[in-house]
């Protein structure tokens, strides 16, 4: 059985790890969440992608806006919906899924959310040095090279870290003050464009098709659909009577504050430099575009927001550590995402021949990787609805045979051929640089839907399969511990929750 702390969440310094938040350390509020969402999309690769739906996918204005908006509200509001599962089990995303995968199932599709976590947080890394790397140009002439190269990313992935390792407390602090400086210069960068675009170009830009306006919404879908397994981590410090809706118009409002409006700024200034959305660095451009004293400030707080996005990120992946086995405080378990950012951002800085293009590559297959995940853990989640007890906290942290959820093996088998069926599938549908399955072809993959296709086939799969039976021998009847101080309280308010679920 895991270790079953008792973490003293009140320092500035969080030490629980994967183990569920009993009731009596429920605090946290649902407007929390609102900042937690802001800085996790404040990145200037948005204002990258919403260049290529103009300059690549040939995307009018208004277009662009709908794309925008779709993109938030699909990807956002996936997670949103997930992360009640957090309120109701008090745990991490990736502790949580042992019930649905079985305790040595969930090592297989976590392991390949792990990866993917390896990618984004490197995606992330690179840009935050690239940002750091123009603000000491601007300043001070100083020009990129190989030894500032490392040592601007080595400076940016170790305060990654050590945001990271402090935990939730220090995270909604960061979130909070980064979304009122950063909402504040992006005003001020919006004001500079009003006055200084020629509107009249950006407006009498012809429309672009259909299928290009759908591929677009993936792709902006995508970094947001990388949150969905992590969106429970969030929220298990939420009581049991927080409300579900909440939660979700919470998460995509947030989202959607800062995606939107970047999206909508970088594709106005394609118009004025149609060369930003194939520049090698995605973010010099900025130094071309704003003046000095306006890109400076403005790329300082972005840095600060990209820094959270990778210690939200760095924070969930300690946990997905963890339940992978790692026997390591979740602190250090986060070590290992440092390290590997590191030399994957040497790779992509150093080696790369394009940013873009590995960029986009990335993004198309982190969506699939992610979607299979989703839509089997929704389905499981949605049975769930209706039980008093929606997770057995003692069983999450038993791996044991005696475990609720060890199933057949430790494997929920309906769940495993949902998820490798789905994946297999949707890889088929997938098309980028340097990949192409056979069914790419079809309007799925010519559309890009191979992520929403696959959300709904692993959903399907574990829909029409007989509902998997936990194992309840060893637990009805023998509630203790963590387990009973759950499970009272949850049937306390079940009637609350069917309403504001």
């Amino acid at each position: 059985m895991d270790n079953l702390s008792t973490a003293d969440t009140d320092g500035a310094i969080e030490t629980r790890g994967i183990e569920p938040v009993p009731d009596h350390e429920r605090r946290g509020r649902v407007r929390e969440l609102f900042p937690t969402w802001v800085a996790a999309n404040i990145s200037v690769l948005l204002l990258t992608m919403g260049a290529a739906l103009v300059v690549f996918n040939q995307l009018n204005f208004w277009q662009v806006l709908i794309v925008a908006a779709c993109a938030a509200l699909a990807s956002f509001g996936m997670v949103g919906v997930l992360s009640v599962s957090g309120k109701w089990g008090g745990a991490p995303g990736a502790t949580l899924s042992r019930a649905t995968f079985g305790v040595r199932g969930n090592l297989f599709p976590g392991a390949i959310l792990w990866v993917a976590r390896f990618g984004w947080e490197t995606i992330n890394a690179v840009t935050g040095a690239y940002a750091v790397l123009t603000v000491l140009d601007l300043l001070f002439g100083v020009k990129s090279n190989t030894a500032l190269i490392v040592i601007t990313l080595f400076l940016f992935v170790a305060c990654t870290f050590l945001v990271s390792g402090m935990g939730r407390k220090a995270l909604n602090v960061c979130n909070t003050w980064s979304t009122y400086l950063f909402g504040v210069f992006s005003v001020l960068v919006l004001g500079y464009l009003i006055v200084h675009m020629h509107w009249s170009e950006v407006f009498s830009k012809p429309a672009g098709t259909t299928a290009m306006m759908i591929a677009g919404i993936g792709t902006i879908a995508a970094g947001g659909i990388s949150w969905v397994p992590t969106g429970p981590d969030f929220a298990r410090y939420l009581p049991h009577a927080a409300s579900g809706k909440k939660i979700v118009g919470v998460t995509v409002s947030g989202a959607g504050l800062v995606m939107v409006p970047m999206v909508l700024m970088g594709a106005v200034m394609a118009v004025a430099s149609p060369g930003l959305a194939q520049a090698a660095d995605p973010v010099s451009f900025l130094g071309d575009l704003l003046p000095t004293w306006l890109a400076v400030p403005y790329l300082l707080t972005a840095i600060v927001g990209m820094l959270l996005i990778n210690s939200l990120s760095m924070y969930s992946a300690g946990f997905t550590a963890q339940t992978m086995g790692v026997k390591l405080p979740r602190a250090m378990a986060v070590s290992i995402n440092a390290v590997i950012s590191l030399v994957g951002g040497l790779m992509l800085m150093l080696v790369a021949k394009s940013f873009l293009g590995s960029f986009i590559t990335f993004l198309i297959l982190l969506a699939v990787s992610f979607s299979a995940w989703i839509g089997v853990y929704a389905v499981d989640m949605f049975r769930r609805r209706s039980r008093a007890v929606r997770y057995d906290a003692a069983a999450l942290m038993d791996t044991s045979r005696s475990s609720r959820y060890w199933y057949r093996g430790g494997f929920c088998w309906q769940a495993m051929v949902s998820w490798v069926l789905s994946l297999l599938i949707g890889l088929a549908f997938t098309k980028c640089d340097w990949f192409a399955g056979p069914f790419s072809g079809t309007p799925i993959g010519k559309y890009g839907l191979a992520w929403a296709a696959t959300i709904v086939i692993s959903g399907v799969i574990m829909a029409v399969l007989p509902t998997p039976r936990e194992n309840t021998s060893t637990t009805t009847g023998e509630t203790t511990g963590l387990q009973a101080a759950q499970a009272a309280p949850a049937e306390r308010t079940e009637q609350t929750e069917r309403v504001t679920v």
